[in-house]
């Protein structure tokens, strides 16, 4: 097994990259654009997996990244749930929302959270 040396090297945190992205196309759209409070709490709880990711790895102990994985993991799931907000508002469609939850449980799943 390959030794991790930088945080941009860890899987999760890649795929949370790619989230993040789809995250912000997702939330500029017309209508999630103008619900100012759920498009930025979306936004920054995507940012935040990444982050907790990085953060996590930087610490440099085992402890202290176990403890920012479940912060990832937390975040990840306040991403879902605002996300069945913008699917029962119409702000987007079901194939948008599984597309992203599958990412989401893709990310928590890599670390046997779900």
């Amino acid at each position: 097994m390959e030794t991790i040396s930088k945080f941009e090297e860890i899987p999760s945190w890649q795929k949370a990259r790619q989230l993040t992205k789809e995250i912000y196309r997702l939330t500029t759209t017309e209508k999630f654009s103008k619900d100012l409070i759920l498009r930025e709490r979306t936004q920054r709880a995507a940012v935040s997996i990444m982050t907790a990711f990085a953060v996590g790895f930087g610490r440099k102990t085992n402890k202290d990244y176990a403890s920012f994985l479940v912060l990832a993991h937390g975040f990840a799931a306040e991403v879902k749930s605002c996300l069945y907000v913008a699917l029962d508002l119409q702000y987007i469609d079901q194939q948008a929302f599984d597309k992203i939850s599958e990412w989401l449980d893709q990310i928590s799943n890599d670390y046997g959270f779900l």
